[in-house]
């Protein structure tokens, strides 16, 4: 049977394509499909809401805010469940299986137009499905990334970017199919199109599943087939688990304002226990560390709130405000989702190629540093909007897609440099964990997105009002990355970048040692590593 070496990574031996180990295409293929499913549903949610089932948008918005952030709140529950029982592998495909019967279920339940009901209900149920999906594969897929390294693998920035290159595929692909399928034929075509996709992920991530060479297995096979106390073997009790969750999660998204608390409560208990087990637990490297992944956790809902408009006010906006057609064809709303995952593919692998090369020439910016500038670029491209659109008429296309151009980098220096830092900088009983609470940072961003959203104004409200909020907003993520760059260097040194690939004790009081021998020969590079 294949197993995974001591250190991290795939065993030596283990076949590659382009200098990665060939698992990393499995990943990247796999969650391509995820993604096509998510974004394609994604771009044409609020649609289906306002002109199908007939919300006024700010209700919309809301029901948008509480669904995207509780797809990133679960991944905790997701990552904790893998760390302890079922292992990133089980995960990820109990997750593609409930994701996929969840947008199946939208496609199958719609009804007339402006018609609540069953509709209504199924529509929710269907949501609910693919939260609970969500939790199970997005933390951990990310996690099998980087199981695939060792924590001083040169390679780990560039196989992220790589990986974040599938996931911008299936979303640059979800919109155009997903969208104009809703949009023009029928909703059902739209969401069931995604279903298709997310199966397609299954079925690659099955035949393909050799390739990982045994990363993420089950911590313990012995205890994962022990019986709960339910009657049933751990594993089949913790499926059960799951339908019970959907079944919170049909009422939570059904009741939009209780999102709110429940994120709140979420933070408090997770960064709690992230700080106790921190201070009271870890040695001051392996501490100091866990405390700078929250440095970079903590700025993921600033960055995510206003990025997050793509798929709400901003989609709405180039609905109603923008010149969309070409040629005498307008260009349905939903493609323009497709802009900013082109860039992010057209763009990354010339990151991962930069990052890798700056490193070796010991130039790298730090992970804080390029989060200072993802901050900046994401107000700088509310900016560039607000620069081009007239004072009467409509707004040029071409401005919005300026903004997804600022967008797009800054989203290469912010989201995979940070999915790269929680696999490094976290210890291998918390990977899962610290993945998870990256996530449930992402989530607090999106239901403040749903926030800003309402308050551009919903019904009645001009464009100058839309302008007037975006604005505000990119003032003060300018002035947030600024204080971020400066606070860089600072951040970075509670990495410890010069002793991460050293023999040291990982493991938490109580727990059984696991050790990560050095690669021989390789320098960690000290702040040349300093993105992760």
């Amino acid at each position: 049977m294949a197993t995974v070496m001591q250190g991290g990574g795939v065993p030596p031996h283990a076949k590659t394509f382009f200098g990665h180990p060939r698992g990393l295409y499995l990943l990247f293929f796999a969650e391509l499909w995820e993604r096509f499913s998510y974004y394609g549903m994604r771009a044409i949610l609020v649609f289906y809401l306002t002109k199908h089932l007939l919300f006024t948008e700010q209700p919309a918005y809301a029901v948008y805010g509480a669904y995207t952030s509780m797809v990133y709140i679960t991944p905790i529950l997701g990552g904790w469940i893998a760390d302890r029982y079922l292992g990133a592998r089980k995960a990820v495909l109990a997750g593609g299986v409930l994701i996929t019967i969840g947008h199946l279920l939208i496609a199958l339940v719609e009804g007339p137009v402006g018609v609540h009901g069953t509709a209504l209900e199924g529509f929710y149920a269907g949501l609910a499905f693919i939260i609970v999906g969500t939790g199970f594969l997005k933390a951990n897929i990310s996690v099998l990334v980087g199981q695939l390294y060792r924590r001083d693998d040169l390679r780990r920035d560039g196989a992220f970017s790589i990986f974040y290159m599938g996931i911008n595929t299936g979303a640059f692909a979800g919109p155009i199919v997903v969208g104009v399928l809703g949009e023009t034929v029928g909703w059902s075509w739209g969401f069931g199109a995604a279903g298709i996709g997310m199966a397609l992920g299954l079925v690659a991530f099955v035949l393909g599943r050799p390739a990982l060479h045994g990363v993420g297995a089950p911590p313990s096979v012995e205890r994962l087939a022990g019986r709960s106390p339910v009657g049933l073997s751990r594993e089949w009790a913790i499926y059960a688990g799951a339908l019970v969750c959907v079944a919170v999660s049909w009422w939570l998204v059904r009741s939009q304002g209780v999102v709110g608390t429940a994120l709140v409560l979420a933070a408090l208990v997770t960064i709690g226990y992230i700080l106790w087990t921190a201070v009271v637990k870890l040695p001051r490297e392996d501490r100091d560390r866990i405390f700078a992944a929250l440095f970079l956790i903590a700025l993921c809902p600033l960055f995510w709130a206003l990025f997050e408009q793509t798929g709400s006010s901003l989609n709405v906006y180039t609905d109603q405000q923008v010149d969309r057609t070409i040629l005498g064809w307008t260009i349905p709303a939903t493609v323009f989702q497709s802009v900013n995952p082109f860039f992010i593919i057209t763009l990354a692998p010339l990151f991962g190629a930069l990052w890798v090369k700056l490193a070796r020439a010991g130039r790298e910016p730090s992970a804080p540093f390029k989060f200072g500038i993802g901050l900046i670029l994401i107000g700088a491209g509310f900016f560039v909007l607000n620069w081009g659109a007239p004072a009467q008429g409509l707004t040029p296309a071409i401005f919005v897609i300026l903004l997804y151009m600022l967008h797009s980098i800054g989203e290469l220096c912010f989201s995979p440099v940070g999915l790269s830092s929680m696999t490094r900088l976290s210890i291998p009983q918390m990977t899962g964990l610290m993945m998870g609470t990256w996530f449930l940072s992402t989530a607090a961003g999106n239901f403040l997105a749903g926030l800003i959203a309402q308050a551009t104004g919903g019904e009645g409200a001009g464009p100058a009002q839309v302008l007037e909020v975006y604005a505000r907003c990119g003032w003060f993520a300018i002035a947030i990355g600024i204080v971020v760059l400066l606070l860089a260097r600072p951040v970075t040194k509670l990495m410890h970048l010069d002793t991460l690939g050293r023999d040291v004790d990982h493991a938490m009081a109580g727990d059984a040692v696991l050790a990560e021998p050095a690669a021989a020969g390789l320098d960690t590079r000290g702040e040349q590593t300093s993105r992760r």
